[in-house]
């Protein structure tokens, strides 16, 4: 979570840096809340393990919905579809945030999901004792298809807002995302499925949250001046 802790906190310095734009009167707020599944959960997945099993184990838990015992979604992605005119300075400061990174643990992603701003790179690392790649989806903004040893480190550019799924073709059930942010606005839900968005100017916005299995849902909220907003999302589980 500390990687996810650092993108966010220079994703909130440059919306707070953007706020100077707005009149003095503005007093930004934060949007707060959970984003929980509804209904029952769907039964855990278990995934067959066939091959380099002395490092990998011998079957690996389904992380494509990962939740707390009070049904939080870890690793959702939420950000405003309609953020403040001011976040159209972001371009200008990308080199400010500090680079994001995702190792491969045991035959896995850590994190799953990262954020990185457009135009920014991902450092990929290895700290397994095997060989792994990393795939890009077909299609996706940025192509790659990198064999990586134990203990390279690939760093990776993302030029274009989107979401890119990465996998290992040594290891097909390893999968995780990099969410590549057009401005401040986004974060990652924690482990208990909570997320915060500070620094945003009041008005009335829609939250867009992400989940790759669940899909996308959206939600309104209003920021009133200098006052946080709270808010739960829910989502319907597949």
């Amino acid at each position: 979570m500390e990687d996810e802790d650092v993108v966010a906190r220079g994703l909130v310095g440059l919306a707070c840096a953007l706020l100077l734009a707005l009149p003095a009167t503005a007093l930004a707020g934060a949007v707060t809340g959970t984003v929980r599944l509804e209904g029952a959960p769907p039964p855990p997945t278990k995934l067959p393990v066939t091959i380099d099993q002395y490092v990998c184990g011998r079957e690996k838990e389904g992380e494509d919905l990962v939740l707390s015992p009070q049904r939080g979604i870890r690793y959702a992605v939420v950000s405003l579809v309609d953020p403040p005119a001011a976040a159209a300075a972001l371009p200008t400061a990308l080199d400010a945030l500090p680079t994001p990174e995702m190792d491969q643990q045991a035959c896995s992603f850590a994190p799953r999901v990262v954020l990185v701003p457009a135009g920014g790179t991902v450092r990929f690392l290895n700290s397994d004792r095997l060989l792994h790649n990393l795939h890009s989806a077909p299609g996706a903004s940025v192509e790659f298809n990198r064999t990586q040893p134990k203990g390279r480190t690939i760093p990776i550019v993302f030029p274009t807002p989107g979401i890119v799924r990465v996998s290992c073709d040594l290891h097909s059930w390893m999968r995780a995302w990099v969410v590549v942010a057009e401005h401040p606005f986004y974060a990652v839900t924690d482990a208990e499925g909570r997320f915060t968005l500070r620094g945003v100017p009041p008005g009335r916005y829609r939250l867009r949250v992400w989940q790759e299995r669940l899909g996308t849902v959206t939600q309104d909220v209003v920021v009133r001046d200098g006052q946080d907003a709270a808010v739960v999302v829910g989502m319907t589980g597949k």
